[in-house]
């Protein structure tokens, strides 16, 4: 198993997953890509095809083969940047979390990022993430939010100009046709109350792949796998069975 963490996430943000995984015999490889955790800082020119140039070194480095990856937001989609790049050859499942393969909205694509569309494909990341209004509010989350603190520890909220740079770069990809074209079996998992898009986006994304199953997790934000760990774990857990 290779956990892949969101835009600027330590691999702690899975700290409630590994066990679990470990308990049903998988071995865990949990990442900080450059830029994440404990991992030296992201590099200038980091783009997506970097991020899965780093996770192609791993696996080859490694010499894994028929792993299954998870990837939480941006990771989600590093996955798809991996495959695309790199094929399917050393994968046999993916679960991609909380992450719509499209984030720039249009007529025919409505499970984008909140208010992100090509009139602001420029401007919109370009400080940062921009709040959207959806989404629990923050003082009505209790326990989701203590388990979001107790997994992520202290994580610096100013972004570097490498970091805003692959933050634009990873809001204009499109990465449908790579999911039309996937052999693998997929399981897209939302967040109910994800405070970037629209729950939706896993059916959406579901349907794009051969074979793709979608869940959503109820009353859980964007860190879904932090703020609701064993609903989250036993879909996966399910899923896993059954592309095993």
């Amino acid at each position: 198993m290779v956990l892949l963490a969101g835009f600027t996430a330590p691999a702690t943000s899975w700290r409630y997953q590994i066990p679990s995984l470990i308990q049903s015999g998988h071995r865990v490889i949990a990442v900080d890509l450059p830029g994440h955790g404990t991992a030296p800082a992201m590099l200038p020119g980091t783009t997506m095809r970097t991020r899965a140039g780093f996770v192609h070194a791993l696996i080859e480095q490694l010499d894994l083969q028929g792993a299954a990856m998870i990837g939480g937001s941006m990771g989600g989609n590093t996955i798809w940047s991996y495959v695309d790049t790199y094929g399917t050859g050393r994968l046999r499942a993916a679960v991609v979390v909380d992450q719509t393969p499209r984030m720039l909205n249009a007529p025919a694509w409505a499970y984008g990022f909140y208010g992100y569309d090509q009139e602001k494909v420029d401007t919109f990341f370009a400080d940062g993430i921009p709040a959207t209004g959806h989404g629990t509010p923050i003082w009505k989350r209790g326990m989701r939010l203590v388990r979001l603190l107790a997994a992520m520890g202290r994580v610096d909220r100013t972004l570097s100009p490498p970091e805003l740079a692959l933050l634009n770069d990873h809001a204009k990809c499109d990465w449908r046709s790579t999911i039309r074209a996937t052999d693998l079996p997929v399981l897209f998992v939302a967040g109910s109350d994800s405070e970037f898009w629209p729950s939706a986006h896993d059916a959406a994304a579901a349907a794009l792949a051969p074979n793709g199953a979608p869940t959503v997790v109820a009353r859980a934000g964007h860190a879904r796998n932090m703020e609701r760990p064993h609903s989250f774990n036993r879909a996966v857990a399910e899923f896993l069975d059954s592309a095993s």
